[in-house]
């Protein structure tokens, strides 16, 4: 198996942030692969990092690519030593986060002015709508989290916040 990453174009939808999502096999990125339907009920068993998108890694995660979900994903995310997910809305969508390991901050409002750190053990919510930045707090570990949102599409919903505009 080759250790180059490679990098899939999904069409975005107009004004939304390009989605670059990055297979890290390198492989082409079949998301119903790592999902069984046990009859009603879709499986997701122990799948860690196999995706990457705006500097974080997912794992296959559960949502309307690999399941029947019209209004709900989840993901467990990665951030990695120092990464940064650049600045975005969540637009018409709730996000709630459970951090497992690590710490993050949120730069967040108006030009991303105000800042919260979050660490493991904690949950968040983040209302639509909201500009946001998320920092890893540490130059050593990663961050480790569940990510739930209210949109079963993942990522064709978020737009780019432009933090230096506000």
């Amino acid at each position: 198996m080759s250790n180059l990453l490679k990098i899939e174009k999904i069409e975005p939808l107009e004004k939304n942030m390009a989605e670059e999502e990055i297979s890290l096999t390198g492989a082409q990125s079949d998301l119903s692969d790592y999902v069984t339907d046990e009859g009603g009920i879709w499986s997701l068993r122990q799948v860690e990092k196999v995706r990457g998108w705006n500097n974080i890694e997912y794992g296959a995660g559960l949502s309307g690519k690999n399941t029947p979900s019209t209004g709900l994903s989840m993901n467990r995310a990665y951030i990695p030593p120092g990464g940064i997910a650049k600045a975005h809305i969540h637009v018409d969508f709730d996000v709630m986060i459970f951090l497992l390991k690590g710490s993050v901050r949120h730069e967040y409002g108006e030009g991303c002015r105000q800042s919260v750190v979050h660490s493991a053990g904690d949950m968040f919510y983040i209302e639509p709508g909201v500009p946001h930045e998320v920092f890893n707090c540490s130059e050593d570990e990663w961050v480790h989290a569940i990510v739930s949102r209210s949109d079963a599409s993942e990522w064709q919903n978020i737009k780019p916040y432009d933090r230096d505009s506000a």
